[in-house]
């Protein structure tokens, strides 16, 4: 593979077969657009309409539904079919509407293209369609222009591209033409290069395609994002495990079933529709109804939490969350230069840009030093604000802007009196810039401030400042302000400034000298700038994107609850150890691994350093990728955050993909299955909590639903060798599952959090969806057959016509009475139902749509009911509330019964 970075502007041209004079002819370039095809990202073949509709019927307990719809069918019980076929449809909309937005990734990635972008073609610059350009082009590059494909750079001036959505790196780029000798691995690295999907922020440059369409960089990451198969969430693996086990159960029983009945000399139908029956009671119809309600209801609560859910299931799998792997820029930290602090030759100065400084407050700095570097930083810039006070320009001079600003020291009304008259440029090679300007006389008294510091510098006529790498500005200099005393630069010097340059980078600070000179007007020109040398060195800044408000917070609650957080970054390896540092990520440097180290570590290897190193820095597409698979592969259940392109296969892969609302591309969007609104770390968090809690409660209505299931199963089972030959018809049966697992299903599934809900580990995916409440599930089934076949076999043997209306009737209070003593581990007289008013109305409705089977009379045609006197009425109750006061025992003994 060629690698254009490590070869030199001549190497290029010759091995694309190019012209640096002319250009591609258009005839040549119509030849390679059909050797190389469009400069397009292709789009995948997703997933169409028909086959997500067709995939809602995937569910082990759907098909067992539509066997026995079709088993109802034969039998000639249409009503029955009806009702089972009016529950599929349902259930298959709902599921429907739920994943038909998936595959869309490739949608957002064709919207980085740019239209039109100006080309060299037979020696002359002209526009053409960017999807036209090709290998050999020779392209512009201007400020505000989006790069259109992957280009080396072959001339430079002042250039610097916004590389964040690609490698991560909040810092526009500088670039230049040079040659660059070495293998470097970091796209943010490569500083002969622009890549499609990048930003022109400042100056002008030109460039040869040397890639383009799926060959990008771009595209690398596209076909990244479509190879990435999305694994089964948590909660898919849970129901469908416990679908399978439910299968086995009531095959077994309605084979058990059968087999005894017609040795007992039934009939074939009557066994027939005694094993249809059985499947419909084991068979939870309006779990995966009742569970997707739910999960949008979690979004809903999520979504004024600013956490917006693009997957339902996404709102269950935070709950088994125990990794989050974060971006750094605009995800830990805010995505915008600050200058957060002022070191001179011997004091420091903390900045707080939220505050306004006030100069005469600095009674330490009475040598005018903190005015002078912040003037500096303010009038040596080409950055300046617009309109609504936002910066326009590079964000390292925006930063210094702001920090002016804040002193009173604002460009705008500094340059009517101090006028830029001269300029030496920034460029790669010096690394400094220095600019002159003319002392205006009528400095009024509004402006006291300016005119006293330049008093205290000796300043009459002109004056020259510069900013730089400290280094190279050091070699321009010969003088020192030391305690408001101008001083010659020796070595002693030099080397302190180094010591507290390497000090300040260390701490994660990008740094930049400050340094002045009184001139006159013969010392410079308009055109060829000033001769650079006889500074005085001021003293030095420190600039950081700096982390959120309460990501220290979050990543220590987040701690709490077991959940680890590791930064995969694009950035410098100090300057993410900095971040992580403060934030709570990592304590010490060797917690930290570089792209270039990832490299030559084997994936056996890496399973074991990522269990003990939290921050990954100058890291590129394939790394983050790799890194999340080697977490799941030993067992971690991944939220990835991020918010450029580069971050986007991971986001794709993880369990949960965390994408950026405000500051996150679209293609991150896209390949997520959760966006946060305000860009806020802590919002992970409140959906973890959200995720816990929406899994407490899922665990909590399917232990009702299945223990209300299998007091039917237990009823259909041991009723016929009671002497009831078929206690419950099949449409009783789904009457039971709908009223009864529906609207107090629900209640559930909006009930509080728990205390302890951040206070224990993740909920492991492999644990059970019943957890430790099997023996509910049980003691449920038990109770609820017990009562109901007990009160059914009275009134049976009595001879009377209600005795499976009584039964039937019994089985559903006993099962509404259920749900407000599974809702909490305290008893119901501590937490009572009405606390959660869901359960309270959901509970009202059920009792009042049981009343109208009974009395409504084509509903008791429907339904095979008779009307039950107000005395077998109460009976029904009071014989039901045998639930509650059994769970009430189980409670007074067991302070965790589920």
């Amino acid at each position: 593979m060629a690698e254009w970075y490590r070869k030199s502007v001549e190497e290029v041209f010759k091995q694309l077969e190019a012209e640096e004079e002319k250009g591609l002819s258009d005839e040549e370039a119509k030849r390679r657009l059909k050797e190389y095809g469009k400069n397009r990202i292709k789009k995948q073949s997703g997933r169409s309409a028909w086959k997500i509709f067709w995939s809602q019927f995937a569910s082990i307990m759907i098909i067992v539904l539509i066997v026995a719809a079709a088993v109802m069918l034969f039998l000639g019980e249409i009503t029955d079919t009806i009702v089972i076929a009016v529950l599929l449809v349902l259930n298959t909309i709902l599921g429907f509407f739920q994943e038909y937005r998936a595959e869309k990734a490739m949608q957002a990635l064709k919207k980085l293209s740019v239209p039109e972008v100006t080309v060299k073609r037979d020696g002359k610059f002209k526009k053409i369609k960017s999807i036209n350009l090709v290998p050999g082009d020779i392209v512009l590059l201007e400020a505000g222009s989006h790069v259109s494909a992957d280009v080396r750079i072959i001339e430079a001036s002042k250039l610097k591209i916004q590389e964040s959505a690609l490698t991560g790196e909040s810092e526009p780029v500088t670039k230049n033409s040079e040659k660059i000798d070495r293998e470097i691995d970091s796209l943010g690295d490569h500083t002969n290069m622009a890549y499609s999907g990048t930003f022109v922020t400042y100056g002008r440059g030109v460039g040869v395609v040397t890639k383009t369409g799926m060959n990008t960089e771009i595209g690398k990451i596209a076909t990244m994002i479509q190879e990435v198969e999305k694994e089964d969430t948590p909660l898919q693996k849970r129901l469908e495990k416990l679908g399978k086990w439910l299968v086995v159960v009531v095959l077994a029983i309605a084979a058990v079933v059968f087999i005894l009945g017609l040795l007992r000399g039934q009939d074939l139908r009557t066994m027939f529709m005694a094993g249809v029956s059985l499947a419909i009671a084991a068979v939870p119809e309006s779990m995966p109804a009742v569970v997707t309600i739910a999960l949008a209801l979690g979004a809903r609560r999520m979504l004024k939490k600013n956490a917006l859910v693009r997957r339902l299931n996404a709102v269950e799998t935070l709950g088994s969350v125990n990794t989050i792997c974060s971006d750094k820029t605009g995800t830990i930290t805010e995505n915008r230069m600050q200058l957060t602090l002022v070191k001179t030759y011997s004091k420091e100065f903390d900045i707080d840009i939220d505050e306004e400084i006030k100069l005469d407050e600095f009674s330490e700095d009475n040598s005018g030093l903190l005015s002078m570097i912040l003037l500096t930083g303010g009038l040596c810039n080409d950055s300046t604000f617009t309109d609504g006070s936002e910066i326009l320009g590079d964000p390292t001079e925006g930063a210094l802007l702001e920090a002016a600003k804040i002193a009173r020291l604002d460009k705008d009304n500094l340059e009517g009196i101090l006028p830029r008259v001269a300029e030496n440029p920034f460029d790669s090679d010096r690394k400094r810039m220095t600019t002159v300007h003319e002392i205006k006389n009528s400095i009024d008294e509004k402006n006291s401030d300016l005119k006293n510091v330049l008093k205290k510098f000796d300043v009459n006529n002109y004056i020259a400042l510069a900013k730089g790498a400290v280094d190279n500005l050091l070699e321009a200099c010969t003088e020192i302000a030391v305690d408001g005393e101008i001083e010659s630069l020796t070595k002693e010097h030099m080397e302190k400034i180094s010591e507290q340059n390497k000090e300040m980078a260390g701490d994660g600070y990008r740094v930049l000298g400050i340094a002045f000179k009184n001139v006159e007007k013969d010392q410079f020109s308009e055109t060829e700038g000033i001769e650079e040398k006889g500074f005085c060195f001021l003293g030095m800044v420190g600039l950081i994107d700096p982390p959120r408000d309460d990501v220290k917070d979050s990543v220590n609650l987040a701690k709490s609850a077991g959940v680890r957080s590791i930064m995969i970054t694009g950035d410098h390896p100090l300057t993410a150890f900095s971040v992580a540092k403060e934030v709570g990520i990592a304590e010490n440097e060797d917690e930290v691994i570089s792209g270039d180290e990832l490299n030559d570590i084997s994936d056996e290897k890496l399973k074991e350093i990522v269990k003990t190193h939290s921050v990954f820095a100058r890291v590129n597409p394939d790394h983050k990728l790799r890194l999340v698979t080697i977490l799941q592969s030993i067992g971690q259940t991944i939220a990835m955050t991020g918010d450029g392109v580069n971050d986007s296969p991971a986001l794709k892969k993880a369990d949960i993909g965390v994408a950026m609302g405000i500051n996150g591309t679209d293609v991150s969007k896209e390949a997520s299955e959760m966006v946060l609104l305000d860009d806020d770390y802590s919002t992970i968090v409140d959906a973890v909590k959200e995720g816990r809690t929406m899994f407490d409660n899922l665990k909590k209505f399917i232990r009702y639903m299945l223990g209300s299931n299998f007091g039917e199963i237990w009823t259909m089972l041991i009723g016929p060798f009671m002497g009831l030959t078929l206690p419950l018809l099949p449409l009783q049966i789904l009457w039971i599952n709908l009223i009864t697992d529906g609207l107090p299903a629900l209640a559930l599934s909006v009930e509080p959090p728990e205390e302890d809900v951040m206070n224990r580990p993740p909920n492991p995916v492999s644990k059970s969806v019943l957890g430790k409440g099997g023996w509910t599930v049980t003691l449920i089934g038990a109770l609820l057959a017990g009562v109901s076949i007990s009160i059914g076999l009275i009134y049976w043997s009595m001879g009377s016509e209600a005795w499976r209306t009584m039964l039937f009737t019994t089985l559903v209070f006993s099962q509404l009475f259920c749900a407000p003593s599974i809702r909490t581990k305290l008893s119901i007289f501590k937490d009572p139902p009405w606390k959660n008013i869901s359960m309270l109305w959901a509970l009202i409705a059920s009792f009042a749509l049981q009343l109208a089977v009974i009395y409504v009379p084509f509903l008791q045609k429907t339904f095979g009911t008779v009307p039950l006197a107000l005395t077998d009425l109460l009976i029904a109750l009071a014989l039901s509330s045998i639930i509650i006061w059994t769970f009430e025992i189980v409670k007074l003994f067991n302070k965790s019964p589920f």
